[in-house]
């Protein structure tokens, strides 16, 4: 099949389009920068059809995605600085990326018949409790701006589409970008003791194996709304620092805080990010392996 993917100068983004090589698939990739700005790493990405594109132009965008026509579009590209967000001088940017530019995706799939994965948040919700959330939960109640753009490109693609995936994910690193991961190896080259949170609960996804997810999910018509991160269990930030310190042979202590003691975030966040993925094993997908062996994975790439 061939598959438009948007975003692929992100962690995701160039996940999926070296998922869909080893497939057997064609990727088309899309980000705003005139040529290729992810990681170099001679990968099929880096080689792949590239076509700059600002998801909020809408005749661009239906322009574009008419002329490759798509069996598939994934749907990676978003505002995800979730602090500068909340910057009222930023909001209109945020959310034309978005929402609106969600909603000129959508509109050009439809024009085109294309299946579409739509990536977004727990942030969705409140954040409040202790039960995982359910994908199919439609007790919205973002705790923040960001989280109030992605639900509303949720109802943009559920709305306007019939053939979608609305995935979300939580606690994410790749090779393709700065994440928890990369943070806290670099603090630990200058301190012997980190203080992490430890209220905030929920598992990490990496993103070599969502790639792989997702591109099972789009060779079958099981539309919907999905979770999926790494299985293993939820964790609080500060077990997975310790975790991180641990394989990869750092001998840093990590102090755990609550939320309140290590200060107040411009953007709220949530406390439970437990998602329920029981769905995936419902409709016949496999499950991600468990974040241990995904961190394990992931370290032996980016240490050298």
């Amino acid at each position: 099949m061939k598959y438009f993917v948007t975003g692929v100068a992100g962690q995701l983004g160039h996940d999926v389009m070296n998922e869909l090589n080893k497939r057997g698939h064609v990727g088309v990739g899309t980000d705003l920068a005139p040529e290729y700005a992810g990681i170099q790493d001679d990968s099929y990405v880096t080689k792949a059809e590239y076509i700059s594109m600002d998801i909020t132009d809408a005749d661009a965008v239906a322009k574009v995605i008419a002329d490759v026509n798509p069996d598939v579009i994934v749907h990676c590209a978003a505002w995800t600085a979730v602090d500068a967000a909340e910057d009222e001088d930023k909001q209109d940017l945020v959310r034309a990326i978005n929402v609106n530019g969600t909603q000129n995706i959508a509109d050009a799939a439809k024009k085109v018949d294309a299946k579409m994965v739509y990536l977004s948040t727990d942030y969705v919700f409140n954040g409040q409790g202790e039960e995982p959330w359910q994908a199919d939960d439609k007790n919205y109640q973002p705790l923040n701006f960001y989280g109030q753009t992605k639900l509303e490109g949720e109802l943009a693609v559920s709305k306007t589409l019939d053939k979608y995936f609305i995935v979300r994910i939580a606690w994410v690193f790749g090779v393709n970008g700065a994440n928890f991961i990369k943070t806290m190896l670099k603090l630990s080259e200058n301190h012997d003791t980190l203080t992490v949170v430890s209220d905030q609960i929920g598992t990490p996804t990496y993103t070599y194996d969502l790639a792989r997810l997702l591109v099972d999910m789009t060779e079958t018509e099981k539309y919907g709304y999905y979770h999926a991160t790494n299985e293993g269990g939820y964790i609080s930030w500060a077990d997975f620092a310790t975790e991180i310190f641990k394989q990869a042979g750092k001998n840093v202590t990590v102090t755990p805080v609550t939320t309140a003691e290590y200060g107040a975030s411009k953007a709220a966040r949530p406390f439970n990010s437990r998602l329920d993925k029981s769905k995936l094993v419902e409709n016949g997908f496999e499950p991600l392996p468990i974040w241990q062996d995904a961190l394990a994975r992931y370290l032996k790439l980016i240490i050298k």
